[in-house]
């Protein structure tokens, strides 16, 4: 997933929640949303400018134009004051991955969704990418920032898992040509109405086999943009982040994608051993 800073932010009881399509947000949470991520660009700006150890919560509070007392109502430590970031470069790459065109299979969704959220210049400048080099290589040192990183992609996971599974039921984009459009299952899943008029099709659930796939799609991604940050490569260019990850997405162009993810690595083991029954 990747991690540049955004414009987007979560309530202080989300932060490190599935970033799922929900209701549009009251202006109350709007007004909560806009507040953390003020919090957040200037955490980030001051643990870029003099590093994590010298910041304190106070100077982000000053630093926001907020009193020490709001800043712990929004956040608890410091280091949580960045995961709005991390959060919206996630929301990118999801959302990328859902509006991805619809004949696209799930490993061109994906790679798809690298090439609009990971390529400087699309919607993020090179000086941002700058910012997530610094934030990533902070996290390495820090086990309290590690714990912020990890927290968002564990939800950035579980989003995707869930946006594979409509994906998939919607336009049946699997793997090599398995319930690609065109094979009755969306329309079936809209005819339960039982009048015959195509209704809108349920959220899919996230099988195991499908959360697997997304935590396997998601180490591509976040190890790409791990491994460039502790780098001084540009972010653009055959050693920035988009190119690893598209590389690192290649490697798993015979993976079980889509209905059965995990069929293609279970195939031919022997059957499952039961447990004997005491005499």
């Amino acid at each position: 997933m990747s991690t540049t800073p955004g414009t987007t932010g979560t309530t202080s009881s989300n932060a490190h929640q599935p970033l799922s399509a929900s209701a549009p947000l009251s202006l109350t949470e709007r007004r909560k949303a806009e507040t953390r991520t003020e919090i957040a660009r200037a955490a980030a700006a001051l643990f870029v400018r003099q590093g994590l150890r010298a910041t304190r919560a106070e100077d982000i509070a000053q630093a926001a134009g907020i009193a020490p007392r709001t800043f712990y109502r929004y956040f608890a430590t410091k280091e949580e004051a960045v995961a709005p970031l991390y959060a919206a470069g996630a929301q990118r790459w999801a959302e990328a991955v859902r509006s991805a065109p619809a004949h696209l299979d799930v490993p061109e969704a994906l790679e798809h969704a690298v090439r609009h959220t990971l390529t400087p210049g699309a919607g993020v400048s090179a000086a941002s990418w700058e910012w997530v080099r610094t934030l990533i290589r902070l996290a390495d040192d820090s086990p309290a920032l590690r714990k912020v990183w990890a927290e968002v992609c564990q939800a950035s996971e579980r989003t995707l898992a869930e946006i594979l599974a409509n994906r998939i039921t919607a336009t049946g984009a699997g793997r090599e040509g398995v319930g690609r459009p065109g094979n009755g299952r969306a329309d079936a899943a809209g005819e339960r109405r039982g009048n015959g008029v195509p209704g809108p099709t349920p959220p899919a659930p996230a099988t195991p086999d499908l959360r697997f796939a997304a935590a396997v799609a998601g180490a591509a991604v976040r190890v790409a943009v791990e491994s460039w940050a502790t780098t001084s490569a540009p972010p653009t260019g055959p050693e920035g982040p988009a190119v690893l990850a598209l590389r690192n997405l290649a490697s798993l162009r015979g993976f079980g994608w889509g209905d059965g993810a995990g069929r293609a690595v279970t195939e031919g083991l022997p059957p499952r051993e039961h447990p004997r029954r005491p005499d």
